[in-house]
């Protein structure tokens, strides 16, 4: 028998008691043959390769659905940073490049499309300059498009005339889109080391040394993840750990069938599986509760970052000996609207800003889904962005940032996002002010460890 009953047992649980899914497939398709001098000309060969390349992706998904009973819930398309491919044209204003891609979107049936993006580490081009400053119209004209911007790296140092741009693009945003369904800035990512690969929104792009296209995965199972912990209840670390390593080794086996069969539905190679603990604000699908099931009282109390850190580091572990194509972030995802456990530690003030902060030294990105109140000044925000990126450059590790300023809102009021943005209360920020620091610009060098040939 190729299974035993116990198995089949498990993986029926793990669909329909634990919430596994396949978060994401993720085409990534490069633009970069699609740039011209003509930005009308450039845009129609925009819209038209990508529904070229992505025409059979929603089908493709369903049809996998259908056949291996295992949930795709997004379909979704990175595409080339547009700053590299608008570049090349006359356009003073990159808005009608990201009104493209949001019409593929529609057309095609699929839930995001992440890519109107510029890459500025180390300096920022014309065309840079452009895409930011088109941000906040882009984001408020449009559904589907989701931009990010990285301004940090480990090898280059921390952009800190692009921090200070973005803190003060977010406000923009954020204002831009006040009357919109959803916040312009739940779709708009600031990256220090952003991965080319990434499946997840709102940060993904296709990184211009990918293939011409790809399909990424991500794999997401905190309820999975969670009951394993329940087995465990009581017994040492030690032995919490291996259990989770073994059950995030059987998530992603099933992640790298369904990209492999993805993949070769649709001609495209297969990229990376990004095995990510990426909740949602259902319970039962919450990375804060695992946390709690670990032995915390709240997410946040002493111990949580060490207790974080152990349940990225076991997923990662498992991860890797079940596939050879992982990539993108891989970890475990600590949004605060988008899990319902940590919208719970919020209210009942186990959880501030800075121990998030402190938990994403361990994590498999940064301050992700946090509203803050509207009158926050720029500064503010980008000296926590700095903050934030100062983790990950040193470190070398993915840090990003995703604050939604609540247009009239202050701290401890709750602000809606809807559908799987969820919502969550304001949280308060320092009223002391970083202004002198970030008005200075500049760059901070790369620490001395990134001088590696």
């Amino acid at each position: 028998m190729l299974f035993s009953p116990n198995e089949i047992q498990e993986t029926v649980n793990m669909f329909l008691r634990h919430k596994l899914d396949v978060r994401c497939i993720t085409m990534g398709i490069s633009l970069l043959d699609c740039a011209d001098s003509d930005s009308k000309k450039a845009n129609q060969r925009i819209y038209d390769k990508i529904m070229r390349k992505a025409g059979n992706l929603v089908k493709v998904g369903q049809d996998i659905e259908k056949e291996l009973g295992v949930p795709i819930i997004n379909k979704r398309i990175s595409v080339t940073p547009i700053a590299l491919v608008a570049g090349a044209s006359e356009a003073k204003s990159y808005v009608e490049y990201c009104k493209t891609l949001d019409k593929c979107a529609k057309e095609l049936g699929i839930n995001f499309i992440g890519g109107f993006s510029a890459l500025v580490q180390k300096g920022i081009t014309p065309a840079d300059r452009i895409l930011i400053d088109s941000i906040p119209e882009a984001l408020a004209t449009t559904d589907f498009v989701c931009s990010s911007v990285n301004v940090g790296s480990t090898k280059s140092g921390i952009n800190m005339d692009a921090v200070k741009l973005m803190g003060e693009t977010i406000k923009k945003t954020s204002e831009a889109s006040a009357h919109c369904a959803v916040n312009g800035c739940s779709k708009l990512v600031v990256f220090c080391n952003a991965p080319e690969d990434n499946p997840f929104m709102a940060g993904a792009f296709h990184g211009p040394g990918e293939a011409d296209s790809v399909i990424n995965v991500g794999v997401s199972g905190p309820g999975v993840i969670l009951a394993a912990a329940r087995e465990y209840k009581g017994r040492p670390i030690n032995e919490l750990a291996e259990g989770i390593k073994k059950m995030a080794f059987k998530i992603t086996r099933l992640g790298q069938l369904v990209g492999s069969e993805a993949a070769s539905r649709l001609g495209v190679n297969f990229g990376i599986l990004d095995l990510s603990l990426a909740p949602t604000p259902a319970v039962g699908d919450s990375v804060a509760r695992i946390l709690e099931e670990i032995g915390l009282e709240g997410a946040g109390c002493p111990g949580t970052t060490a207790a974080l850190a152990m349940l990225t580091d076991m997923v990662k572990k498992g991860g890797v000996m079940a596939s050879t194509s992982v990539g993108g972030l891989s970890g475990a995802f600590i949004p605060v609207s988008e899990d319902e456990g940590m919208i719970n530690a919020v209210k009942q003030g186990s959880i501030c800003l800075e121990k998030l902060e402190a938990m994403t030294t361990v994590c498999s990105v940064g301050l992700d889904m946090i509203a803050i109140p509207g009158d926050t000044p720029a500064t503010t925000i980008s000296g926590i962005m700095a903050d934030e990126f100062a983790i990950g450059m040193v470190n070398n590790k993915t840090t990003a940032v995703r604050l939604i300023p609540a247009p009239g809102k202050k701290a401890g009021d709750w602000i809606e996002f809807g559908g799987l943005l969820g919502g969550c209360p304001v949280l308060p920020v320092s009223k002391f002010s970083c202004a002198d620091f970030i008005n200075r610009g500049g760059r901070i060098p790369a620490p001395i460890h990134s001088f590696r040939n």
